[in-house]
């Protein structure tokens, strides 16, 4: 049996395959099998953290936003396409410190994100 990564949201080790979905019971989160690799992963090298496409982000990248996300607190969201320089990962949820211009500091989930060239 193949080992099946733990729900993003509730960090369950109970998922299962639904069609080309996974699940969770605890949560009812359902996510695409291919984007459970954009998550934090520790191993002995220290903290990986991988982008929506599953490039391996380092301190100092440059991102670009792939969703609109509404910001806490302000009545603009940040909007698609909107490039994130100079970046800093982090453990947690939102796995990514960095600032952004006309938004100042903000942690970012790297699900959210694609690595710019």
């Amino acid at each position: 049996m193949s080992e099946l990564p733990p729900c993003p949201k509730c960090q369950s080790v109970y998922t299962y395959p639904e069609g080309d979905t996974l699940a969770c019971p605890e949560c009812g989160h359902v996510w695409s099998a291919s984007t459970a690799t954009a998550t934090t992963e520790t191993v002995e090298e220290g903290l990986v953290v991988r982008d929506a496409n599953g490039t391996r982000l380092q301190d100092g990248d440059s991102v670009t936003v792939i969703k609109d996300l509404k910001v806490k607190g302000s009545s603009s969201a940040l909007k698609v396409g909107t490039k994130v320089r100079n970046i800093r990962l982090v453990e947690g949820d939102h796995n990514i410190d960095c600032k952004i211009e006309g938004f100042g500091a903000m942690q970012l989930k790297s699900e959210y994100v694609r690595k710019s060239t």
